[in-house]
């Protein structure tokens, strides 16, 4: 079941998504976190953030929309201490992300875990819906996705995965340039801007009027993005991510053209779906005569 991201070797593919498990330690007490391929930390800014107002969650068929707004304790206190608390519980490569609100912000907070030995990767999150400024605004041009691609790579020397948003006319434009600008790998796709209205009170459920939508019926838009973008950019390493919560969906995911693939809303609703996922592969695999992971990656 061993995959690579560029350099780096996974165990398996299997990676809980940022955001879904706070900074992976807040998970260790639902699952051995050693069983992962790796774990994606929280979202990270310069400065520490309370996310947006509540409500910040709403059901909805098939997934959920969220708005936490970045909620994080600041690169200083995740330097201090929760990348090196998850160390304390996790063997395995850690995957830092990272989001700003300027292109400054970005390459500052990039320099800083760049330096951090415990960190293998660093997820560029120029994808997220949530907040009122900045985020997806950086993911939905493909100049302002080469200028952080561009800024970052030029104060790091670990891998950088841009993490894409799905809500865009062409991914493949906003891929490429990153690509072209430097990006060891990309991440795709966060979630879908969406909305819910209470009826009752005739107001929008969440605070922030619209959210994220994740969940599973995400999954086939992200299947196909990933499967552009794959092609779009050849031997580009891609986590595939967007509504995966079984083992056949990471095989489809990575037959599409995923390396890796992270799991997201599932781990709200059941945080040991992706132990579950993982000693179900095998099975999966012999059912299918796949005798290494590696081999299916792309071959659709």
């Amino acid at each position: 079941m061993k995959v690579r991201l560029g350099n780096i070797e996974l165990a398996n593919p299997v990676i809980p998504a940022s955001g879904t498990c706070g900074f992976g330690q807040e998970m260790s007490e639902w699952l051995d976190l050693n069983c992962l391929g790796a774990v994606s930390t929280k979202g990270t800014t310069r400065e520490a953030r309370y996310g947006n107002a509540l409500p910040r969650i709403a059901e909805c068929p098939a997934g959920l929309l969220n708005a936490i707004g970045l909620q994080n304790p600041g690169v200083d206190a995740v330097i201090a201490h929760e990348i090196p608390a998850l160390r304390r519980v996790y063997k395995g490569p850690i995957i830092a992300n990272i989001s700003g609100f300027s292109i400054e912000e970005y390459a500052y907070v990039c320099e800083r875990i760049d330096r951090e030995t415990d960190a293998a990767i660093l997820e560029v999150n120029i994808s997220c819906p949530n907040v009122q400024h900045g985020g997806m605004a950086f993911g939905t041009s493909a100049q302002a996705a080469a200028e952080v691609t561009r800024a970052v790579k030029a104060v790091t020397h670990k891998p950088v995965y841009m993490k894409l948003s799905p809500n865009v006319t062409d991914i493949t434009a906003i891929a490429c340039a990153c690509v072209e600008s430097g990006a060891d790998g990309l991440c795709l796709i966060n979630t879908v801007l969406g909305m819910r209205i209470d009826i009752r009170r005739r107001q929008p459920v969440l605070a922030n009027r619209y959210g994220g939508y994740s969940g599973p019926g995400v999954f086939p838009i992200a299947l196909r993005m990933v499967n552009q973008v794959s092609k779009a950019c050849p031997g580009v390493p891609i986590i595939g991510c967007g509504g995966v919560s079984s083992a056949q969906e990471v095989i489809e995911m990575m037959m599409g053209g995923a390396s890796a693939v992270e799991i997201g809303a599932a781990n709200l609703q059941q945080p040991g779906v992706c132990r579950q996922i993982i000693e179900d592969l095998p099975r999966v695999m012999r059912e299918l005569k796949i005798n290494h992971l590696q081999d299916i990656i792309g071959i659709v």
